[in-house]
């Protein structure tokens, strides 16, 4: 798969190299010269250019690409390389970064978003994931369908804690894709157990995260 990668600095190059070792083809574009710094990522493509212009881009074979992640620490890049990757280029997929969370309501599908990963987010929603039980956390959202990757850590008092997952009635617009128990990841099969402390993930639909939250922990009974 073929990956540009807007934004040479260090969060560009921990991605980049990442990628290649996962036997990617890599080209880091960036238009500061102190920016290109080969010698750290070696194996992959660079390309000193503005990826804001259409010549650059040109010049990058980006109508080539599988992937391109807008990863500069300027949201007003990011999503100019968004727009022009999605439609200029075609490109199948686009990843920008939100560096400011005030922001993050620009980075939809209008832009030619398809994943938009919030730093400042994803930090506190890992912080709140891993001192919170019953509660749904938001990680990740995806433009396209107006969904999101969602995590409840599942109590013992919930109402289906020790049911099979094929008799839960799940929230429409709703898929659990992924069972995390102790050091093991589980494909959620209709016959696998829910057990206290499983962490779940959810794709769903963001109209049905209220529902899910309802359904897996803890009801609060009003004063």
């Amino acid at each position: 798969m073929r990956v540009a990668i807007a934004g040479a600095g260090a969060v560009g190059r921990s991605i980049a190299g990442e990628l290649l070792e996962n036997g990617h083809e890599i080209l880091l574009i960036d238009k500061a010269p102190t920016a290109i710094s080969v010698e750290r990522v070696p194996l992959a493509e660079w390309l000193l250019a503005d990826a804001c212009e259409i010549t650059s881009l040109d010049e990058a074979a980006l109508q080539r690409c599988n992937v391109v992640i807008a990863a500069t620490g300027d949201d007003k890049v990011n999503l100019v390389v968004s727009l022009l990757a999605k439609t200029e280029y075609g490109v199948p997929r686009v990843v920008a970064r939100v560096n400011n969370p005030k922001n993050e309501w620009l980075f939809n599908e209008s832009w030619g978003v398809d994943v938009a990963v919030s730093t400042p987010r994803l930090m506190s929603a890992l912080v709140e994931e891993a001192v919170s039980v019953g509660d749904l956390v938001r990680l990740l959202r995806f433009s396209h369908g107006d969904a999101n990757l969602v995590e409840l850590t599942l109590p013992p008092e919930s109402a289906v804690t020790g049911t099979q997952v094929g008799d839960v009635v799940w929230p429409e617009d709703t898929s659990l894709v992924t069972i995390i128990r102790g050091t093991r990841v589980l494909t959620p099969g209709p016959e696998e157990t829910l057990e206290a402390g499983d962490e779940l993930l959810f794709v769903a639909a963001q109209a049905r995260e209220e529902q899910l939250e309802d359904l897996l922990s803890v009801r609060r009974e009003s004063d």
